[in-house]
């Protein structure tokens, strides 16, 4: 598949691939609670971007939040996860009268503290231990839908109240018009 060219994809599909990649870590084994996905899409038309690039940062930021969840579970008891199992929320809906897409993350995780939230879209900064995280892949994903598909990433969070990452991009990229006089 040539993911390298600008096309029209479908976003969902790209979302959906995206998931089936993390597949083995969301679903339950031995002492591991499932994490539950829910899905809220609304009807998108066709999206013209680089799908490859987008799905990378689709797979980055459920990476993170499958590892926020399962880090916190590691912190509560089996009767509080139960209670409040662990969760990601994808949403899509279309904003500016219908020239943007929105692509919302949400997890149900310990939430960010302020000071790592106004780091975590620099080069090499992590929470991970050493060997576990780069640093790159929040990073990466925000230059992808900053400088190639000239939309905007956004953290929400507060702890104790999960996390949002807010994906949003244009359905058509803006062409630049030379100025040739």
């Amino acid at each position: 598949m040539d993911e390298a060219n600008i096309k029209p994809v479908d976003i969902h599909e790209g979302i959906k691939s995206s998931l089936m990649i993390w597949q083995n870590r969301i679903h339950t084994r031995a002492a591991h609670p499932e994490i539950q996905v829910i899905e809220e899409y609304s009807n998108l038309p066709l999206v013209e971007c680089y799908a490859g690039e987008l799905n990378q940062v689709f797979i980055n930021i459920l990476s993170n939040a499958i590892d926020a969840l399962k880090e916190y579970n590691k912190q509560r008891s089996l009767d509080d996860i139960r209670a409040c199992p662990p969760a990601i929320t994808i949403r899509t809906f279309l904003l500016e009268e219908n020239s943007r897409v929105v692509i919302q993350i949400r997890d149900n995780g310990p939430g960010i503290t302020a000071e790592v939230k106004d780091r975590i879209f620099e080069p090499f900064f992590t929470t991970k231990p050493v060997g576990e995280g780069t640093g790159l892949g929040l990073y990466i994903s925000y230059q992808i839908v900053l400088e190639k598909h000239g939309g905007a990433l956004k953290c929400f969070s507060e702890v104790g109240q999960g996390s949002e990452f807010w994906i949003e991009i244009p359905i058509r990229p803006r062409r630049v018009e030379l100025d040739l006089s």
